[in-house]
């Protein structure tokens, strides 16, 4: 039960992000997906696909590892360590995501 809550938790506040930056940059169709080390913008996606991709893929991978201990039992002295990590995880896919939507603003900014 504790999985799910931080599984909707995690895909609540990257949707929310997402809706943000989706009002913000709406005048913009085409939203850079990856930077060269130098700052050049590297390719670029449709707006929709590019606010979405890191919310499902960050709600794939928690509910994958979410389900994980139902068919691999965990090792010993393990066995506490699922919520710590569904966490960690979370906490790291919207952190990720809110350092893209920034890279965006910036990127914005400069255009």
């Amino acid at each position: 039960m504790l999985a799910i809550l931080v599984l909707l938790a995690a895909a609540g506040a990257m949707i929310a992000l997402s809706v943000r930056a989706n009002r913000r940059f709406r005048t913009i169709d085409r939203l850079p997906m990856q930077w060269t080390l130098t700052g050049a913008v590297s390719w670029r996606a449709p707006r929709a696909v590019a606010l979405a991709f890191t919310p499902v893929l960050g709600t794939f991978v928690i509910m994958l590892t979410g389900a994980m201990p139902l068919w691999v039992p965990p090792r010993a002295g393990q066995e506490g360590l699922v919520i710590p990590v569904l966490m960690a995880m979370a906490a790291g896919f919207v952190a990720i995501h809110a350092l893209h939507i920034w890279m965006i603003g910036r990127w914005s900014k400069r255009r």
